[in-house]
């Protein structure tokens, strides 16, 4: 569509709400190159393989039952823009709900800035787990971007099927976590709402954040761990080579990280790795698995940094 029709899109935004959701998509995926989908049989078979390798390996080594969702798509960027919409217009909703009339000039630029982070989302975003929150169903979703994964491979100078291998491990690690606690994404849902009612009140409530900040390390820190104890390759040099392009990106990629909050993102997985280690070491694989019991097994702040707390509480 192009740029003009994304800043078309953006200056068209209608409606009564603080957003209009429609110009949203129209304007991010006008900024967006679509990217190639197309996918002959060899690579759709090796999406499948890797997908189905990853979770054969993953119940093994972390003893977790679990099934993976129904829906695995390889999407391009406009895919998975259009996913993703509905998952940021579910989050905004409480919010818009209670704000008053919005000039029309707010809401453009309120319609914009949610633009241009699904744009940037759009193109780098290489796979993802969607636990599908706030919405009337329970139908999680994996997804794989293909433009991107093929674009940082060439990047990185790696092996495409075996990066793609690292993503599909990577994210069936999360479909584990949520598979294994059916009531994951209730706490995590019931959170978010109690935040964003506080926040709609005018208040910030920081023992709530507190706690997702917590959780989402436990997610993160749990995920690591499995990647590394199931993966079935030597991936250091792979996570070097993400975290040596992340450092060296321009300006205006590192405010939009930082904007987006991936920078808490990189320290939830370092936290919560440094946790799960411990207790792996100390336990086994499986005994850290006992996080997912409820949310009373769940590492509290201090369980975090230290985790023998945990392990004296659970007994895991």
């Amino acid at each position: 569509m192009g740029i003009y029709h994304s800043v078309q899109a953006v200056a068209g935004a209608t409606g009564d709400g603080p957003i209009d959701w429609s110009a949203v998509a129209d304007a991010a995926k006008g900024a967006t190159d679509t990217g190639d989908l197309t996918v002959e049989t060899p690579e759709r078979d090796g999406y499948a393989t890797d997908v189905r390798d990853a979770r054969d390996r993953v119940r093994e080594v972390g003893e977790l039952a679990f099934d993976l969702p129904e829906t695995v798509e390889i999407q391009n960027r406009h895919h998975w823009i259009d996913a993703n919409v509905a998952t940021f217009s579910r989050v905004m909703e409480p919010i818009e709900q209670q704000a008053e009339y919005i000039p029309g000039i707010a809401r453009v630029v309120n319609t914009g800035s949610m633009a241009v982070a699904l744009s940037f989302l759009g193109n780098n975003v290489l796979g993802q787990y969607d636990p599908v929150l706030l919405a009337d169903n329970d139908a999680h979703a994996l997804y794989f971007v293909r433009p991107n994964i093929h674009r940082v491979a060439d990047e990185l100078n790696v092996e495409r099927d075996r990066f793609r291998r690292w993503i599909a491990f990577h994210e069936v690690t999360h479909a584990a976590e949520f598979g294994a606690a059916p009531w994951l994404s209730d706490h995590l849902e019931t959170a978010m709402e109690d935040a964003i009612d506080n926040l709609t009140d005018g208040n910030i409530d920081r023992t709530t954040l507190g706690e997702l900040d917590t959780t989402m390390t436990a997610v993160e820190g749990y995920a690591e761990l499995l990647m590394d104890r199931a993966f079935d390759d030597e991936y250091d040099d792979l996570r070097r080579k993400v975290d040596e392009r992340r450092q060296g990106r321009g300006p205006i990629a590192s405010l939009m990280r930082r904007l987006l909050g991936l920078g808490m993102k990189r320290q939830q997985y370092e936290r919560g790795k440094a946790f799960f280690d411990t207790v792996a070491d100390a336990r086994g694989v499986a005994a850290a698995g006992r996080v997912w019991d409820s949310p009373d097994t769940l590492p509290t702040e201090d369980e975090i940094e230290t985790p023998t707390l945990w392990i004296d509480r659970v007994d895991p």
